[in-house]
């Protein structure tokens, strides 16, 4: 949620909902100003300025510059005021460029929720009650790429880094989907990146769940069917060792595909989805209750 240039709003006077439509109304615009200038405006206001949630909290978005000895006062002042209105919790966001705020924030009873490339955000539990501030996104979303041509051959390729550098075994383009980007998106990508073959998505046809993978984070990996419109390989030279059409069979036969129980499976999945023995879930585009676009998976049969 962006918010106005200026960070603080005036002191309520009203109580409940009243309160949070004052707060979310500017008096000024400060970010042309010096800090000590700021500060001294900063200082006759009173507040950090914050926007309600709904789940009776409150978010804050510092965006301008602020020195830690009057940032300090007015989070104090802040704290004690949401107390009174009964609000549970607090999220402040600190961009990067105010990294200096992290510590004092932190000193005040703030915890660390997540980080991205450019914020980090605080969160903080007012209510002398359990904390039930929802924890940081908890799972990566992995795929998968079963690609196979009219001749029965699959696309499989040999990784130079990773658990199969130096095995020698062939598996599907694998790889992880960007955020905010669709397990179809993604699986027509990484099959690009790693052999520059383009793709059409066809159907999701298996997914599994693990724990403890990527700083520890769960993953959901999905198995996906993709048909070629390309076919001449062109692998990726950073990541990828080797890349060719296997026929299926060859694929299969693969000692270490046999030997782990997961593998089994996956190809045991996609050698009956070659003889049509196996229906996976086509993406359907669908609105969600918010208005956002998004894909539904089913078994069209």
């Amino acid at each position: 949620m962006q918010l106005p240039d200026s960070c603080l709003a005036p002191s309520p006077s009203a109580q409940g909902k009243s309160w949070f439509k004052k707060m979310s109304s500017p008096i000024t615009s400060t970010g042309s100003l010096p800090i000590r200038e700021q500060a001294s405006i900063f200082q006759q206001v009173g507040l950090l300025k914050a926007v309600e949630d709904t789940y009776g909290g409150v978010k804050v978005d510092i965006e301008e510059p602020m020195d830690s000895d009057v940032y300090v006062p007015l989070l104090r002042a802040s704290i004690s005021q949401w107390r009174q209105q009964g609000v549970k919790g607090v999220w402040i966001k600190l961009p990067i460029k105010l990294a200096n705020l992290v510590e004092p924030t932190v000193k005040e009873g703030f915890r660390y929720h997540h980080a991205e490339s450019d914020y980090l955000m605080l969160v903080y539990w007012i209510p002398e009650t359990p904390d039930t501030l929802p924890a940081n996104a908890s799972h990566t979303v992995g795929i998968g790429a079963f690609v196979m041509n009219d001749s029965r051959e699959v696309l499989v390729v040999q990784e130079k880094n990773g658990v199969f550098k130096n095995k020698d075994v062939w598996k599907f383009p694998t790889g992880v989907a960007n955020q905010g980007e669709d397990i179809s998106t993604a699986a027509i990508r990484e099959v690009k990146e790693e052999t520059d073959i383009d793709t059409e998505f066809v159907e999701i046809l298996a997914f599994s769940q693990t724990h403890m993978g990527f700083c520890g984070k769960s993953d959901l990996f999905f198995v996906c069917m993709l048909r070629p419109l390309s076919f001449d390989i062109n692998k990726q030279d950073s990541e990828i060792k080797a890349a060719q059409w296997m026929p299926i069979e060859e694929y299969m036969a693969q000692p270490y595909i046999n030997k782990h129980e997961s593998f089994k499976y996956v190809a045991k999945i996609c050698s009956s989805k070659a003889r049509n023995h196996y229906s996976g879930l086509c993406p359907v585009p669908t609105m969600s209750s918010s208005g956002k676009k998004t894909f539904t998976y089913i078994n069209k049969l």
